[in-house]
């Protein structure tokens, strides 16, 4: 059954450019991506087609179904941060705030001081790596290939000790917005 106009997906129907450099091959539902920093691979869901043309990639629904059109956009977006992660790579910078808070690295493990009585230590998964900079030791850069692992292994370390809203102590994202309370008044 063809799919509708009316009811299209912005992000879906745009192609997804395979640039110089990267070679995309697709197997049956499997869409394979090899480029510089390494290889990632991505299965489509069964209610959508992926096929290459000389546009780049192309995902469409094969049923015309709220379910079809939720994975379509997905997919696609799924497939272009596998281009993107491949050729450029992913990173995320998370700042540690307050007095003695810092991170160190031990090993292949993430040391983090923050407040508590004992050190947190986090164990970074194989894909992702890890860097400690700044004059304090509170700038942590993870990156890595996998969009979804980096952002994982970010919010793992943020969870430890989110920011809190009197001082703005804690893990945050660099940029990230802390709405801040007003403490007691006497």
């Amino acid at each position: 059954m063809p799919v509708d106009e009316t009811v299209m997906s912005r992000i879906g129907k745009k192609p997804v450019a395979v640039p110089s450099g990267v070679t995309a091959k697709i197997d049956g539902q499997t869409v394979s991506v090899k480029g510089s920093k390494g290889e990632l691979s991505f299965t489509i869901p069964d209610n959508c087609s992926v096929e290459q043309t000389e546009d780049g990639i192309v995902v469409k629904p094969r049923e015309e179904t709220k379910q079809a059109r939720s994975m379509w956009g997905m997919s696609r977006t799924q497939i272009a941060n596998l281009v993107e992660g491949v050729s450029n790579g992913f990173n995320k910078v998370l700042e540690i705030q307050g007095v003695g808070y810092r991170a160190a690295m031990k090993g292949k493990d993430l040391q983090l001081s923050l407040g508590f009585s004992h050190e947190v230590v986090h164990q970074i998964p194989q894909g992702v790596q890890v860097a400690v900079s700044g004059a304090k030791q509170e700038i942590v850069t993870v990156s890595g290939i996998d969009k979804q692992l980096v952002g994982q292994v970010a919010s793992e370390i943020r969870a430890y000790r989110p920011p809190e809203p009197y001082q703005g102590k804690g893990v945050r994202y660099q940029g990230e917005y802390i709405f801040r309370k007003e403490g007691k008044k006497k």
